[in-house]
């Protein structure tokens, strides 16, 4: 077997971005920063995204096996939870008081808002981009959805972080998650045999 250990291979993050755009929009093919109607929210702590899956199985059992038969795969939910520093981004305020971002457009310089008694399901299309030199790796969530808000502090010594949770759920058109990874002029075909 071919040692096929490469240390290019090694990945750590040294940017973190994150865009928003209405529910379903398409992804950007190019790794370039995306342009309109994609909106970067903002910084993000050192600690990047969290990205999470959570698997769950039924196993199906029968007599006379002392195994299953059997493994069902059913739930499949896919998260990532990021902690914003621009915790007064208008796009980043929405999503964490869950009001459509017209709600944040100001009048002068102040922007006044009901907060809603029961949550709203409001969707957007999300972009998580992660770099390292020229290798980049991209999750995109056509259909996001915030469903876990972290604890808002104002503080007196430091910027406000505001952390959320996104789940993702399938779009229009596309599975729930795409990743895309540019191996930034790293040839990998060592790991994929030609065909024989």
């Amino acid at each position: 077997m071919a040692d096929t250990r490469n240390a290019d291979l090694t990945f750590g993050a040294t940017d973190y971005l994150v865009y928003a755009a209405a529910v379903n929009t398409t992804m950007p093919l190019a790794f370039a920063d995306p342009a309109t109607p994609w909106v970067n929210l903002g910084w993000i702590t050192t600690e990047g995204g969290l990205f999470k899956r959570e698997d769950e199985t039924k196993d199906v059992e029968a007599a006379g096996s002392l195994e299953p038969i059997r493994t069902l795969m059913t739930k499949s939910v896919k998260s990532a939870q990021v902690t914003f520093l621009e915790g007064l981004n208008p796009f980043v305020r929405a999503l964490y008081d869950n009001v459509p971002i017209e709600s944040l457009e100001p009048t002068v310089d102040v922007a006044s808002y009901d907060l809603p008694d029961k949550p709203a399901d409001l969707r957007y299309a999300f972009i998580f981009d992660t770099m390292d030199g020229a290798k980049r790796m991209r999750l995109y969530m056509p259909n996001g959805l915030v469903t876990e808000r972290g604890d808002e502090q104002p503080q007196t010594a430091d910027v406000m972080p505001v952390q959320m949770t996104f789940k993702f759920f399938k779009g229009a058109t596309n599975a729930a998650v795409k990743r895309s990874i540019k191996y930034g002029g790293i040839d990998v075909s060592e790991f994929f045999p030609e065909a024989g």
